[in-house]
């Protein structure tokens, strides 16, 4: 299933994307919660329900809709740097010998079509087209022949970075965290529907320059492992978001460096999945302040 959080005539919801509609299954499972981490976290029985629902709920118009992003608020959300070998050569790093681990803190979630801010504080402002999976169930200490299980789904993001930010501290959450600097969508996959996710095709435009080509078969640390490591430490929850890496061409290693500025469009395609498309904008001056 390809599980959606859309909003439509000023109420936003649960959905099974089919085709070209969105199966609003709210309208016939009114009891079913709202967002994706919502069913992983219910079990088994409520992602059955969503499937019987599909079937018979209202279809509307997937150009009607707004999808937004399928996981509202992530319990967790983590990148993993460095994953890609050729990512890790374009920086002139080693690749890592174990994953490298970072935050990025759940206000950054942004939907698949909503605007990336440039902020004012910098111009440093990157890309980095990324497969990400979504834990489907709670866990703790599991192995890696184990987890596939662990995962509810699958989506496309985009590990927006400022750069200057990011290279201040090792531990790189300032740069990875600004508001709106965490893209996903368009929807779920479930795992049951992708299967192996390891030989997608991984794709980055910027302004319909293709800057991004590779496939997941080249993680260096692979989802499976990737559920192993983290789930070392503490314990993984329905929703949580772990961004995977990024493949060689980001901008910022470009000669000379090609930064985002307001008016560039940035796409992430990963192929099965679907690909979400981000306008740059300005920072607005309406943001909260004190």
């Amino acid at each position: 299933m390809k599980l959606a959080r859309f909003t439509h005539s000023d109420r936003t919801r649960l959905g099974v994307v089919l085709d070209d509609s969105v199966a609003d299954v709210s309208a016939v499972e009114a009891d079913l919660p709202d967002d994706v981490a919502g069913v992983f976290a219910a079990g088994d029985g409520a992602l059955e329900a969503v499937r019987g629902a599909a079937d018979r709920a209202p279809r509307i118009a997937l150009a009607d809709v707004a999808l937004e992003a399928p996981v509202a608020r992530p319990p967790k959300f983590f990148g993993i740097g460095l994953n890609y070998a050729d990512h890790a050569a374009e920086t002139g790093r080693p690749p890592p010998e174990h994953p490298m681990v970072f935050n990025k803190q759940s206000t950054c979630v942004a939907g698949p079509y909503a605007p990336i801010h440039a902020p004012r504080v910098s111009d440093a402002l990157d890309y980095e087209g990324e497969l990400g999976f979504v834990v489907g169930r709670r866990c703790r200490h599991v192995p890696r022949e184990r987890a596939a299980e662990a995962i509810g789904g699958f989506c496309v993001v985009n590990d927006v970075s400022v750069r200057d930010w990011q290279l201040r501290t090792p531990t790189m959450t300032m740069g990875k965290s600004f508001d709106t600097h965490g893209p996903t969508g368009p929807w779920v996959v479930t795992s049951d529907e992708l299967g192996d996710p390891h030989g997608l095709a991984i794709r980055t435009w910027v302004n319909d320059e293709l800057r991004q080509d590779s496939n997941t078969r080249e993680l260096i640390f692979d989802c499976f492992a990737l559920v192993e490591h983290l789930s070392t430490a503490f314990t993984l929850e329905p929703g949580d978001i772990v961004s995977t890496g990024t493949p060689a061409g980001v901008g910022m290693a470009m000669q000379p460096p090609r930064k985002l500025a307001a008016g560039d469009v940035v796409r992430v395609e990963v192929e099965r999945i679907g690909e979400i498309r981000n306008p740059v904008v300005a920072e607005p001056d309406d943001t909260p302040r004190l």
